[in-house]
């Protein structure tokens, strides 16, 4: 490691920075602090200037991030394959009668439900890279054993089990998400896997259309769709076990200046990087905060239309009177329309640094297209209205990714990041278990109680993105309050939301110290007893 006296212009450290200093920080290893301080505490405090910032993003991002942007490709391929297969002659084949397709599309997250908090304890305990690559391989050789399931109680068995291996994807990735990136990078990367739906919706449907025209006298269509789809994921899940480091400080494509670089460059998120110690106190702090709900409530809230949508979409295109391959065609633009909502939110959220402003704004646009689809009559003469109609409506995945960006944004605390991330994941399968049920085969083609459900939670989704801005920023009031009976400054500047660019401009360094901020970055201190914390709306 080479200090300023050694001239290196770009890293420097300072070897006897009482605050990182080796005994200073024995206290908070002892306490199980986060595991970044003990690679901190042989070096000293680091100092980042604009261009080491752009020089390691640059290549985490060419290795992180397209393994999220792949991983969550195939899960949003694998669940919509059910979908898929529902034009193909699946119901039909099975002799699905009732309610039963619907419940096909809800275990999923009945089993995503039930394993959250299994998952956020292994989040915790586990090396994350392992732990993903392991989960992958095990979706994977679930969806292509539903290839052998040719009842509802199979198909309902195998939907299950690939729900539980799906479980840890979403909360894992915003974990990776928090453990790599500034919070200012953060929105952008959490849209950009989530934006992967779009493009499964885009690509899925030709892929579709291609693996629908093969013929086979062993396998019916849809079949052939859950074998491709589940082998190129065991295929996907060698690479990930490969490329995906667990952490950090254990990556092999960082030197080990790259490594400080990169935890150091974190500080002022305030947020650690990982500790994999389990700690009550956090888990308590994370049921007792008022924010927890809050986020709780608005992805239970998404989580029902998108359910809905996402298992009913073709069939609702079909209802305007178009044939089977012509229906898995016209859902290329809504993945479009998906694909463009979620990069744009998160683009307007990371430029005007508000998130709550945009997910406002991307309620409006669905609730004009559950009016059109309610009130537009269902015959030929309307479909292109009603298909207008239907590519409004998917603007909302754009919401989901900016509420997970805004909890994971405002939550500090190792154990507390899990557990809120699995209390959302719980309000969100529960979401999409209820959505499928509010529409029925039966009430095509005007679906008229999911329509208006639907409505209902985007005005619900609405309120509660007000209540989240207002007590947000009375936390900010009482952390300011804190930080003057302490004899700091009230108001601080939150270096962690700056953009490189314009910090390289004024010259300054990513980890500046302003009024003492980032002395309990690495002490795996949570959000709210951390005074220096700063929350966004």
């Amino acid at each position: 490691m080479r200090t300023a006296a050694a001239g290196k212009d770009n890293i420097r450290t300072l070897e006897n920075a009482p605050r990182d200093s080796l005994e200073d920080l024995k206290p908070v290893l002892a306490k199980g602090g986060d595991k970044a301080a003990e690679l901190l505490a042989s070096e000293g405090r680091v100092y980042v200037s604009a261009e080491d910032n752009k020089r390691v993003l640059r290549k985490i991002d060419l290795v992180i991030l397209p393994l999220l942007l792949i991983i969550y490709c195939l899960q949003s391929l694998d669940k919509t394959a059910l979908s898929y297969a529902s034009v193909f002659g699946l119901i039909q084949d099975t002799n699905l009668h009732g309610e039963e397709y619907s419940w096909l599309g809800s275990i999923v997250y009945v089993a995503q439900l039930v394993m959250q908090p299994l998952v956020s304890f292994m989040l915790v305990k586990i090396p994350l890279g392992k732990f993903i690559s392991v989960m992958v391989f095990l979706w994977g050789v679930i969806l292509c054993g539903m290839v052998g399931a040719k009842s509802f109680g199979a198909l309902m068995a195998t939907r299950f089990l690939l729900g539980a291996a799906e479980a840890a994807v979403a909360p894992a990735f915003i974990a990776v998400v928090q453990m790599w990136y500034r919070r200012s990078e953060q929105t952008n990367r959490n849209a950009s896997w989530y934006a992967m739906l779009g493009v499964v919706n885009m690509l899925g449907s030709l892929l579709t259309y291609g693996l629908g025209h093969i013929h086979s006298s062993t396998l019916h269509s849809y079949q052939i769709i859950f074998l491709f789809c589940g082998l190129l994921t065991v295929v996907v899940s060698v690479f990930c076990a490969i490329f995906m480091p667990d952490s950090p400080m254990e990556a092999k494509f960082l030197t080990h200046e790259e490594k400080l670089i990169a935890i150091e460059r974190l500080r002022l998120n305030q947020m650690g990087v990982a500790s994999r110690v389990w700690k009550w106190d956090h888990v308590q702090e994370a049921f007792l905060d008022i924010k927890t709900w809050l986020w709780f409530s608005m992805l239970m809230a998404i989580s029902i239309p998108s359910g809905g949508i996402s298992t009913f979409g073709p069939l609702i295109v079909q209802s305007f009177g178009f044939d089977s391959f012509t229906t898995i065609l016209f859902n290329i633009p809504f993945g479009a329309v998906q694909l463009v909502a979620t990069l744009g939110g998160a683009f307007l959220a990371t430029k005007i640094k508000k998130k709550s402003v945009v997910l406002l704004l991307l309620c409006l646009p669905p609730i004009a297209g559950l009016i059109m689809l309610m009130v537009i009559d269902h015959d030929k003469r309307n479909r292109g209205a009603l298909l207008a109609g239907y590519y409004i409506i998917s603007v909302y995945p754009g919401i989901t990714p900016l509420i997970y960006s805004w909890s994971a944004q405002n939550t500090a605390g190792d154990s507390k990041r899990k557990v809120t991330t699995g209390i959302l994941f719980v309000g969100a399968s529960a979401g999409n278990i209820i959505g499928p049920h509010l529409f029925n085969p039966s009430e095509a083609p005007r679906y008229s109680r999911g329509l208006r459900s639907n409505l209902a939670l985007f005005c619900t989704i609405i309120v509660l993105i007000c209540l989240g801005m207002t007590y947000v920023t009375v936390l900010n009031k009482k952390h300011a309050a804190r930080r003057v009976a302490m004899g700091k400054a009230a108001e601080v500047v939150d270096i962690s939301m700056e953009h490189a660019k314009s910090l390289g401009e004024r010259g300054e360094v990513l980890n500046a110290e302003h009024g003492g901020l980032g002395e309990k970055a690495f002490d795996d201190v949570t959000d709210l007893k951390n005074e220096d914390f700063i929350y966004l709306y």
